[in-house]
């Protein structure tokens, strides 16, 4: 069976959500409501690595692929979160190709990058799964670098070169900010950003990613070539849900 990294590499179409509710019951439902693959959120997220250990084993019981956002691009970060089995590591604030290359040999055993090697935990089946994982790991985790600043853009044709670095995705709120917009995603210059991402990535056989908030901005997306698509996040989905049952019932109060 394929990895999750190979089919995004492959081009297929790989659709997604963010959970940031830090609920291992939110994962599980995610997983199993027909994603692809699960961003778990420890950068802007409410869960911790305490968290994030019985949010994966949650994520284990689906088909869906989980990913880790962790909080920066920092070597132990990665090592304390890849012990854990996830997927792939989504990383933030990537804005230069020598920080891409960073991530990557954080994400990887030597002699291809500088991840500590550890058998006893969960990736490794506890020791079990060690020799396997080991040689597969490098080539089977899945990078994610995050394209969120004005400068991040413009250097995101190197940022696309880096061997490992798989997929390029846009944080729309944080790219719209540094590029003074602030959300204003139908602006010219934001859609001009964006065509520059996925231009990086079709040059380089990289995969295009990003975040949506609604269901509108999908076929949109779409036709601007992404193919790492997220779509929503368990706690947008909770408090509209809550929003809508408390506004039913307000009707029935009294003036």
């Amino acid at each position: 069976m394929l990895s999750i990294r190979h089919k995004v590499l492959d081009g297929q179409l790989m659709t997604g959500t963010f959970l940031n509710l830090g609920s291992a019951l939110t994962v599980e439902i995610a997983g199993n409501a027909g994603f692809d693959w699960l961003l778990i959120d420890l950068e802007h997220g409410s869960g911790d690595f305490s968290e994030l250990v019985h949010q994966l084993q949650a994520a284990g019981c689906t088909p869906a692929a989980p990913i880790v956002r962790i909080a920066w691009n920092e070597a132990p970060r990665f090592k304390r979160a890849l012990d854990l089995g996830p997927s792939g590591i989504m990383v933030p604030y990537v804005n230069t190709a020598d920080q891409a290359r960073q991530a990557v040999e954080a994400m990887r055993y030597p002699p291809h990058g500088i991840r500590g090697v550890a058998s006893l935990n969960r990736a490794c089946r506890f020791g079990t799964g060690f020799e396997q994982y080991f040689a597969t790991a490098n080539d089977q985790l899945l990078t994610v670098i995050q394209i969120e600043t004005r400068q991040a853009v413009e250097q995101a044709e190197a940022i696309a070169g880096v061997d490992g670095a798989d997929v390029l995705f846009v944080g729309p709120t944080d790219l719209s900010a540094s590029l003074g917009l602030e959300r204003n995603f139908d602006h010219p210059e934001f859609r001009k950003a964006l065509a520059r991402v996925v231009a990086a990535c079709k040059s380089n056989g990289k995969a295009p990613g990003i975040l949506v908030s609604n269901a509108g901005e999908v076929e949109l997306v779409l036709s601007e070539g992404f193919t790492f698509v997220a779509l929503g996040s368990d706690g947008g989905v909770v408090a509209a849900g809550m929003q809508n049952l408390a506004s039913t019932l307000k009707k029935y109060k009294r003036a």
